[in-house]
């Protein structure tokens, strides 16, 4: 298996306070999580009618969609579909341009990081702006996100104030989040005022009604929608729900398991298109059907984007979002890597310790580590397979296979202690690259059973 995550870890720890800090403050995000479930006494039974909504949702996608389409369409907006990034973008070009669109403002979407967007636009002459602080702070910094609801949970308030100081001609020295809040507020207020057109993503589409649903806790997907007469809206197509009743149980899980909170700040519904002005929605695949064919895998399409996962997950919140190679990092990643490249993507499976903590606290009940460990069992098939890792476990099927050869291994185990280091920590010991062996017991437990055993027979007599 690739080493890509492993030396990206490693740049990561070379600062051990920021490496503490990242791993604490994701520690606290998933405690509030736990905080917020325990004060719901149908966590459990809203968890079940999450997953059951969205197997049924991802089976019936061709009726929901349409249905979808049918209704927003009768609202007034305007349907497209795209089945690749390609399209997508095309797509938001065409409306653009052929509005003579100049000044972009976009809410944030992970779907537009996923096809590119951006730089696409740019590269065509479109100023796009991120709207989101934390999309606005990386995109002043020319980073990518780190996180799927935190995208700048890596970036120090120290490091905000020097960018403003540069950007806005905030204060010398004052990084308090306040004043910068309020400093990032006034600059795109003035943005907002004066883009031609606006974007936002959707965290549900709801069939029976046209309608889209974009959470926020700052309110700028309200600002971009609000000035501008000219919107887009896009969503990939497993974002559908059946109807309000779904989107309730959604809701309610949502911003519990991502941040916390009861609810985010903002849930915005959007149905029609302002008075004069037009509303586009398009829906894009981009290879999400082709999941519908992996049955391995399908709880993928389950996700709602929480975020959960990430903060849960030991790996990642001691290795940092940029040492996964996928766009989005965590258990979700690893997973939706896979199901888009495998051969491209296979070096993040390692970046997983299958504790299933991820598993336990996802608000769909996606199987992620299940599925991680299921996509580690495909990696011969695709030529990715370490070599190492596979002499090693043929040699210990011969050892499980045979208990003589079992036991005479543990029989002369101790003397492994007495070993020089130089033979003990090599290239074949993985675990000793971070760690110390443990010492081996001078008896084999199962010796120390036989003896305990014959033992309380002769005491029971």
């Amino acid at each position: 298996m690739s080493t890509k995550h492993a030396k990206a870890a490693e740049k990561f720890l070379e600062n051990p306070v920021m490496a503490a800090w990242h791993n604490e403050t994701l520690w606290m995000v998933r405690a509030k999580r736990d905080k917020m479930s325990k004060e719901v006494p149908e966590w459990e039974e809203l968890r079940d009618k999450a997953c059951a909504l969205k197997l049924y949702s991802n089976s019936h996608l061709e009726e929901l969609l349409l249905e979808f389409e049918k209704n927003a369409t009768a609202n007034g907006a305007i349907v497209h579909w795209a089945k690749d990034a390609e399209e997508y973008r095309a797509i938001v070009y065409e409306i653009l341009s052929s509005h003579g669109v100049k000044h972009f403002v976009k809410s944030k979407s992970m779907l537009a990081e996923e096809c590119e967007l951006n730089p696409f636009l740019i590269e065509k002459g479109i100023d796009v702006v991120e709207s989101d602080l934390g999309e606005r702070i990386l995109q002043l910094m020319n980073l990518a996100p780190s996180h799927i609801v935190l995208p700048a949970i890596h970036i120090k308030r120290e490091q905000v104030g020097e960018l403003f100081e540069k950007e806005m001609g905030t204060e010398k020295g004052n990084f308090d989040p306040t004043y910068l809040t309020h400093a990032a507020r006034k600059s795109l207020r003035n943005i907002f005022l004066n883009a031609e057109a606006a974007m936002t993503g959707a965290n549900f589409a709801v069939a029976s009604t046209g309608d889209i649903v974009v959470c926020t806790n700052e309110g700028n997907a309200d600002m971009g929608t609000s000035c501008p007469t000219l919107n887009i809206a896009a969503f990939g197509m497993e974002k559908i729900v059946p109807d309000m009743e779904a989107l309730g149980v959604f809701t309610r899980l949502l911003a519990r398991s991502a941040t916390g909170q009861p609810i985010t700040t903002y849930t915005s519904q959007y149905r029609n298109p302002r008075e004069g002005g037009e509303y586009h929605i398009i829906i894009v695949d981009n290879g999400r059907s082709a999941l519908l064919a992996h049955p391995d895998h399908i709880k993928t399409l389950n996700c709602i984007r929480c975020g959960a996962c990430m903060n849960t997950c030991p790996v990642y919140r001691r290795s940092g979002g940029y040492s996964y190679t996928y766009f989005i990092p965590g258990p979700i990643g690893i997973n939706l890597g896979m199901a888009h490249d495998p051969e491209k993507y296979y070096d993040n499976l390692s970046a997983c310790s299958l504790c299933m903590s991820c598993s336990d606290v996802c608000p769909a009940k996606v199987d992620l580590a299940e599925q991680i460990y299921k996509w580690r069992q495909d990696l011969d098939k695709i030529g990715k397979a370490n070599t190492g890792k596979k002499i090693m476990s043929g040699g210990m099927k011969v050892l499980m296979d045979h208990p003589a050869l079992f036991n005479a291994a543990l029989w002369a185990a101790p003397a492994v202690n007495h070993l020089p280091r130089f033979i003990k920590y090599n290239d074949l010991d993985a675990w000793g690259k971070g760690r110390e062996l443990p010492e081996f017991a001078s008896e084999p437990f199962n010796e120390m059973w036989k003896k305990n055993k014959v033992q309380g027979k002769e005491e029971n007599k």
